[in-house]
C-alpha cells in the first residue's frame, strides 16, 4: 500500500508532519483529519523521495474577463449547504462542476477540485486562482481549514456575499433609473441643439433682423455651431476623463485624493462613505468571528475595503494594535467613522465581543444606506425634470424672442 507524507497544522495550530499509509491522496487526507490534524499538503512517498501524485488536468481555454459577483456568490451559497448538508468537499465540487456551464468558472472549480484530489488543501487550490477567489475569501477558507470548521466559515462567507451583492443590486438598481433619464435628456437635447437650431440660424440670417439677436439667442447660437462643428470631440471627452482618472488612479496619492474628492461630494458622498464603514465593519466582523487573527484579518479588510482614505485609517489601526494601542484612536483621526460607530467599537472591544458589534454596525449602516439611495432617487428624478424643462424652456425662448420682436416691429412699421 502507498505511503504519504503530510505537512499541516493540528487543533491547537502547531505545525505537524507525519507518514500514513492510504489507498489514493483523498483516502490519505481523510485519515489525517481523523486524527484531528488538517494538512496543507500531501504527497505520495516515492522511493524515499515525497513526489506529487499527478492527474491530468484539462487543457485551459481562453475567456474574456472573469467570474461575476453574482455567480461567486451563488457557488458559494451551494458550496456553503453541501457542506452543511455533510457531504466531502471533494464530491461537493464536483457536483457543482457538473452543474456549470462551459465557462471560467466550470474550469476553476475543476482545477480546484483536481488540486484537492491530489492531496493540495482547498485554500491552497482556490488561492492559485487571484482572478476569482481574492485574498478574502482564501483567507477566510485557510481559517476555517485550521480551526476545522470550514462548513461553519463557509456559511458565514456565504451569508457575507449575499449581503454585499444585495447591496450592490440595490445601489445600482436605484441609480440605473436616472441614469437612463440624463442619457435620454442629453441626446435630445443634443438633437435639438445640432438640428433644430441651425435650421433658426437659418431664417434668422435670410430676415436680415436689423436690430440684431437678443443676448441669450447669441449664446444658444454660438453654443449650437461649437456643438456642429466640433461634434466629433463630444464622444472624446468622456472617454479621456476615463482614462485620465484611471491613469491617476493608478497612484497612492491619485487613488487617495479621488476617494477623498468620492466622500466630499455633495449627496454621494454620505452614501460612499457610509457605504465604505459597513463594507469595513462586515468585512472585518466576519473575518474576526471566523478565526482570522485580528492584524491578519486587518491586513485583508484594508486591500478589500475600496477607499483608500478608509485603508489608510486601517492601516494606522493595524499598527496600533501591533504596538499595543486600541483601535478606536486611528479611526478617530480619519474622519470617516461616526462617533456611534467608535463607541460601539470601542464597547465591543472592551466586551470581548468586537465582532458581534461590527456586525451590528455593518447591519446598521446598510440599511442607511439603502434608505439613502432611495430618498436620492426620489429627490434626482424631479431634479432632473427640472433642469431639463429650464433647458428647453431656454431653447424655446432664446429662438422666439428675435419672432417677437419681428413682430412688434413690423406692427409699429404698419
Amino acid at each position: 500500500m502507498p505511503k504519504y507524507v503530510y505537512e499541516g497544522v493540528n487543533r491547537a495550530g502547531k505545525k505537524v508532519s507525519g507518514e500514513v499509509e492510504a489507498t489514493s491522496p483523498q483516502e490519505a487526507t481523510n485519515q489525517i483529519r481523523g486524527i484531528g490534524h488538517f494538512p496543507s499538503m500531501v504527497k505520495e512517498k516515492t522511493a524515499g523521495l515525497a513526489v506529487p501524485t499527478t492527474t491530468t488536468k484539462p487543457k485551459k481555454k481562453f475567456y474574456i474577463g472573469g467570474v461575476g459577483q453574482k455567480i461567486l456568490t451563488q457557488f458559494t451559497v451551494q458550496l456553503a449547504t453541501l457542506q452543511d448538508a455533510g457531504l466531502p468537499l471533494l464530491r461537493s465540487l464536483k457536483i457543482l462542476a457538473a452543474q456549470l456551464k462551459p465557462s471560467l468558472m466550470k474550469d476553476v472549480i475543476t482545477e480546484v477540485s483536481t488540486d484537492v484530489e491530489t492531496g493540495n488543501s482547498f485554500s491552497e487550490s482556490l488561492g492559485r486562482h487571484p482572478r476569482v477567489f481574492d485574498r478574502l475569501y482564501v483567507n477566510m477558507v485557510k481559517a476555517g481549514e485550521a480551526g476545522g470548521v470550514l462548513d461553519t466559515v463557509l456559511i458565514r462567507l456565504s451569508a457575507f456575499m449575499e449581503k454585499a451583492q444585495a447591496l450592490r443590486q440595490k445601489v445600482i438598481g436605484a441609480m440605473t433609473y436616472p441614469a437612463v433619464v440624463i442619457v435620454i435628456a442629453v441626446l435630445i437635447l443634443t438633437v435639438i441643439m445640432t438640428k433644430v437650431v441651425p435650421q433658426f440660424s437659418k431664417i434668422f440670417e435670410e430676415m436680415e433682423l436689423g436690430r440684431g439677436l437678443p443676448p441669450q439667442t447669441e449664446i444658444l447660437m454660438s453654443f449650437s455651431r461649437v456643438l456642429v462643428d466640433w461634434w466629433f470631440f463630444i464622444p472624446v471627452i468622456p472617454v479621456a476623463i476615463y482614462f485620465a482618472s484611471v491613469g491617476i488612479a493608478r497612484t497612492p496619492q491619485g487613488r487617495l485624493t479621488i476617494d477623498r474628492v468620492k466622500l466630499k461630494i455633495p449627496l454621494f458622498g454620505i452614501i460612499f462613505r457610509k457605504a465604505a464603514v459597513a463594507r469595513f465593519s462586515r468585512t472585518f466582523g466576519t473575518l474576526l468571528n471566523s478565526g482570522v487573527p485580528i492584524l491578519e484579518a486587518l491586513t485583508i479588510v484594508k486591500n478589500t475595503v475600496g477607499n483608500e482614505v478608509v485603508a489608510s485609517a486601517i492601516q494606522h489601526v493595524h499598527d496600533s494594535i501591533r504596538e499595543g494601542e486600541s483601535i478606536v484612536a486611528p479611526l478617530s483621526e480619519s474622519k470617516v467613522f461616526d462617533m456611534m460607530v467608535l463607541n460601539m467599537i470601542e464597547v465591543g472591544e472592551e466586551s470581548g465581543e468586537l465582532d458581534k458589534m461590527l456586525h451590528k454596525i455593518a447591519d446598521n449602516y446598510e440599511t442607511e444606506v439603502d434608505a439613502l439611495v432611495s430618498s436620492l432617487t426620489t429627490i434626482i428624478e424631479p431634479a432632473i425634470i427640472v433642469c431639463l424643462g429650464v433647458a428647453v424652456g431656454f431653447i424655446v425662448i432664446s429662438l422666439f424672442s428675435p419672432l417677437v420682436v419681428l413682430m412688434q416691429t413690423l406692427a409699429t412699421t404698419k
